[in-house]
C-alpha cells in the first residue's frame, strides 16, 4: 500500500525565500507600518543618541518604533512576548530584519521614549487626513475604566501608610547607628542599610501614597475655603444672608480612613459595571468613522471635569494634523453633564449634546413623549433646554451616533486587542501607553483604508500617496 503524502524534510537548506520581500504579501500590515513610519518625523528619537559614532551599537529607532507599533496593533504589549515573537513570527522578523532585540532593550526603549511615542499621535492623524479619514462634523466623547498594574488588595489607609513609613525609617536609622558604632565614621550615615535596600522602592511608593493623600486633603481644604469666600462675597453684594447650612471651616488634615495603592500610588479605585477595579479613567474623542482625535488618562473617576480639556485637546490635535474643518457637534453621556460645563462652552465652539440622565432613562424619555416642535419656551433652565434639544428629531439623530462611534472603539481596544489593563505604572506612563494604544487603533483604520484603495491602485502607490 503506497501513500501519497507531501515529504517532510527538516534538513532542507532553504525554508524561506532568500529575500525578506517574499516572506509576506505586499499588503501585509507589517509592510504598511514600515512604509508609514518612514514618513514620520523621528528626529526626537534620534536626538537621544550620540551622533559621533562612539559607544556600543544601538538598534535603529526607526526599526524599534515600527516593532512597537506592530506589536500593539496585533495585541502584543509584553516585552518578553515581543522578544520571543522576533524569533518565531515571520512578520516580526521582517520588521526587525532578522535582528533579535531582547525584552530589556524593548522595555527600556518604550520607557525612555514614552513622550516621543505619545507625540506620534498627531503624525498618525496627519496620515489619516491624507487618506480621507476623520469626519469631524460630529464627535463623541466618552471614558472607560482601564485596570492599573496593581491590585485592589494593595490599598492601605493613611494611618497604615504613615505607620509603615515611620517603622521603616526607624529601622534604617537604628541600623545606621549600629553600623556607625561598629565601623566608625567612615560611612556617610545616610545610606540605606543592606537588609533594607530591597525595600527602598517600596518605601518610595509609600511616601508617594502619603504625599498624594496629603495633597488631596490640601486641595479639598482650598476648595472649601473658596466656597466660603464665594458665599461671603454674594452676601456682601446682596446685603442678605444666604439660606441653608453654612459650609464647614476647611480642614487640611488627612482623613485617617483615606486609602491609596502602595503598588501604583497614582491609580484610584474606580467603579465599573462589573464592580470596583484599581485603575484609571481613559478618555477618548472619536469621529463618526471611529478615528480617535484626542486621548488622555485621568485619575478622576467622574467624567464631568474632562469635557472641555478633551475638546481643547481634540481641536489642537486636528489643527496640528492640518484638518481645517471645525468640530460642529459633541455628543456625550450623562457623566459629562453639568450646568457649569454648558455655561463654560464658548459661543463659537461646537454645539453640545449632553445627556442629562442615564442611557436607559434617556431612551425611555424619547418613547414617552413625542419630539417637541415650535419655538423654545421661555423660562426653561439649562437642564430643561438640553433635555428638550435631545428630544427633538435632530437631537435624537445626533445623539444616536454616540453608540456607533466611541463605544465600538473601546471594544476594539479592550476586548479585541486585549488591552484592558495597563502594563506600566504611574499616571504619566499610563497616559503614554493609552495614547500608543489609540494611535495604533488609528493606524489599523488607515491600513484598512489603504487596502480598500489598493483594490483599484497598486498597494505601494496608495501608501506613497500618504506622504
Amino acid at each position: 500500500m503506497a501513500y501519497n503524502f507531501r515529504p517532510v524534510n527538516r534538513d532542507q537548506l532553504y525554508l524561506l525565500p532568500p529575500s525578506l520581500r517574499d516572506w509576506l504579501p505586499e499588503d501585509h500590515l507589517a509592510w504598511f507600518l514600515i512604509d508609514a513610519v518612514e514618513q514620520m518625523d523621528l528626529r526626537a528619537f534620534y536626538e537621544k543618541y550620540r551622533a559621533d559614532g562612539w559607544g556600543g551599537e544601538s538598534y535603529d529607532p526607526t526599526m524599534m518604533v515600527t516593532l512597537l507599533l506592530y506589536a500593539y496593533c496585533v495585541g502584543e504589549r509584553s516585552s518578553r512576548r515581543i522578544e520571543r515573537l522576533c524569533l518565531e513570527d515571520v512578520a516580526f522578523r521582517v520588521i526587525t530584519a532578522n535582528q533579535k532585540p531582547d525584552h530589556v532593550t524593548i522595555a527600556r526603549f518604550r520607557q525612555r521614549h514614552a513622550r516621543e511615542l505619545a507625540a506620534l499621535f498627531t503624525q498618525v492623524l496627519r496620515l489619516c487626513r491624507e487618506a480621507g479619514l476623520g469626519k469631524v462634523g460630529v464627535v463623541a466623547l466618552d471614558g472607560t475604566k482601564v485596570k492599573a498594574n496593581a491590585s485592589l488588595a494593595a490599598n492601605r489607609t493613611y494611618d497604615a501608610i504613615r505607620q509603615e513609613v515611620e517603622k521603616m525609617l526607624r529601622e534604617a536609622e537604628a541600623t545606621d547607628r549600629e553600623e556607625d558604632e561598629r565601623y566608625g565614621p567612615g560611612r556617610r550615615g545616610d545610606e540605606l542599610p543592606e537588609e533594607l535596600r530591597h525595600r527602598a522602592s517600596r518605601l518610595e511608593r509609600l511616601k508617594a501614597c502619603k504625599r498624594r493623600l496629603e495633597d488631596e486633603a490640601a486641595r479639598e481644604a482650598a476648595r472649601q475655603q473658596a466656597r466660603i469666600e464665594e458665599r461671603k462675597a454674594q452676601e456682601q453684594a446682596t446685603g442678605k444672608k444666604r439660606r441653608g447650612r453654612k459650609p464647614k471651616a476647611p480642614d487640611p488634615s488627612v482623613d485617617p480612613a483615606a486609602k491609596a495603592n502602595v503598588t501604583d500610588p497614582d491609580s484610584q479605585i474606580m467603579k465599573t459595571r462589573q464592580g470596583f477595579v484599581q485603575g484609571y479613567n481613559a478618555q477618548a474623542v472619536v469621529t463618526e468613522d471611529q478615528l480617535i482625535v484626542a486621548a488622555a488618562v485621568t485619575q478622576d473617576a467622574n467624567d464631568v471635569g474632562q469635557l472641555h480639556p478633551m475638546l481643547q485637546q481634540a481641536q489642537a490635535n486636528l489643527q496640528a494634523a492640518g484638518v481645517d474643518k471645525p468640530i460642529r457637534a459633541v455628543v456625550a453621556d450623562a457623566g459629562y453633564w453639568s450646568e457649569a460645563n454648558v455655561k463654560q462652552a464658548p459661543v463659537e465652539g461646537p454645539e453640545l449634546f449632553l445627556a442629562t440622565r442615564k442611557e436607559w432613562k434617556q431612551r425611555q424619555a424619547w418613547k414617552d413623549a413625542p419630539p417637541p416642535r415650535g419655538r423654545i419656551p421661555k423660562g426653561l433652565s439649562l437642564r430643561e433646554r438640553m433635555e428638550r434639544k435631545l428630544r427633538t428629531r435632530r437631537g435624537q439623530a445626533i445623539y444616536a451616533k454616540r453608540s456607533q462611534t466611541v463605544e465600538p472603539v473601546f471594544g476594539q481596544i479592550k476586548t479585541v486587542r486585549g488591552a484592558d489593563r495597563f502594563l506600566r505604572r504611574g499616571l504619566a506612563a499610563c497616559d503614554s501607553e493609552w495614547k500608543l494604544l489609540c494611535l495604533t487603533h488609528n493606524l489599523l483604520k488607515l491600513w484598512r483604508r489603504v487596502r480598500e484603495r489598493s483594490a483599484t491602485l497598486p498597494f505601494e502607490c496608495t501608501v506613497a500617496g500618504l506622504a
